[in-house]
């Protein structure tokens, strides 16, 4: 068993098979003084040097699995959809279950991947937020999520002092081939913009992320942590960079319309527009601290996920239902760029006659 101070010398990993996972499964392995990484799940992470236990990661037998174990980290989950409500209870589940053999099994230390976005988005919001900044985000969509996986930590933190818990905080997390980033914010034919705002870009590359976890994780870190790249780009910079065009929408009609697409299942929170309009740019000041550093700027990580992204061919739908069907995977700045086509095709034919 670790001792209190120690670095931990075999860390397990849930979530291995994603570009996270697979991301902090290489950084710990090339980290010192861990000598063996372990992935827990049901098939092998592309990691050469990972050692797979094939368990049920949300059944109780977890906790025999970590024997030996004395760091566990849960990477976050990815998906091309946006999580359904069933999901997100698998992944709290899923979780609660993690956390608990943790506990149960002696486990030194957890280190869980959360989002900044836990702190909400405000107009009054410093920038870069403390990481003792209060958390006010709306508990709906994928943040709920987010929430529940924090308030669990927090729990499991108090009950069981001999196992600690860090939570990390990412900006929005960017990688060639990650799915679904910034909540679709970055997808489709358009950049959204919302009239007379003007938003704080702040990203973090996967590499950086799958360092501050070895960071955090052979440092014994506890607590809430923030990671994100040096400061923030404007619009102008990320149209620049994605090479596409925005479409600049009123507030009122960008978050009416959100609302109504929330209300009929096309998009999963019509809250995900404050993430665009207002600030919630971190520091990362307990992680330099320890001698992390960010290796990719906003504009290199945002780069680098362009790059890598596979080509999209956008199309518009032709009618109400269509865009329901086509939208509903891709987040709330492609179901409002859809729907901003369908009224702007509407006026286009009442103002012909047709």
């Amino acid at each position: 068993m670790t001792a209190r101070g120690e670095s931990p010398r075999v860390v397990a990993v849930i979530g291995s098979t994603g570009v996270s996972g697979a991301a902090i499964c290489r950084a710990l392995l090339a980290t010192e003084p861990i000598r063996q990484v372990i992935a827990l799940g049901t098939v092998r992470p592309p990691v050469p040097g990972v050692t797979l236990r094939r368990v049920d990661v949300t059944d109780a037998s977890l906790a025999g699995a970590l024997r030996g174990v004395q760091a566990l980290v849960y990477a976050p989950s990815e998906t091309d959809q946006q999580p359904d409500r069933a999901q997100r209870r698998a992944n709290e589940v899923g979780v609660s279950v993690a956390l608990m053999a943790a506990a149960a099994a002696g486990v030194r230390q957890v280190v869980l991947v959360s989002s900044a976005q836990v702190y909400g988005a405000a107009a009054d919001n410093p920038v870069p937020l403390p990481e003792d900044q209060q958390i006010l985000a709306t508990a709906d969509g994928t943040v709920a999520e987010l929430l529940e996986l924090e308030r669990l930590a927090y729990a499991v933190d108090q009950a069981y002092p001999q196992t600690d818990v860090c939570v990390l905080r990412p900006a929005w997390l960017l990688a060639p081939g990650l799915p679904n980033p910034a909540n679709g914010l970055l997808d489709g034919p358009r950049l959204l913009v919302v009239r007379g705002t003007q938003p704080h870009w702040q990203f973090c590359h996967v590499d950086d992320l799958a360092a501050a976890v070895a960071t955090a994780v052979t440092t014994r870190m506890s607590g809430p942590a923030t990671v994100g790249s040096d400061g923030w780009i404007d619009q102008s910079e990320v149209q620049r960079v994605l090479r596409r065009r925005p479409l600049e929408l009123p507030a009122a009609i960008a978050f009416g319309t959100a609302a109504r697409l929330h209300s009929i299942g096309v998009t999963s929170s019509p809250s995900e527009l404050a993430y665009l309009v207002y600030p919630w740019v971190v520091g990362s000041e307990r992680l330099r601290d320890a001698g992390w550093k960010p290796t990719f700027s906003n504009v290199e990580a945002l780069t680098d996920y362009a790059d890598g992204r596979p080509a999209r061919g956008y199309r518009l739908p032709v009618d109400p239902k269509g865009a329901t069907a086509a939208t509903a995977a891709a987040g709330a700045t492609v179901a409002l760029i859809g729907t901003a086509a369908l009224v702007r095709r509407a006026r286009k034919r009442r103002a012909s006659g047709k």
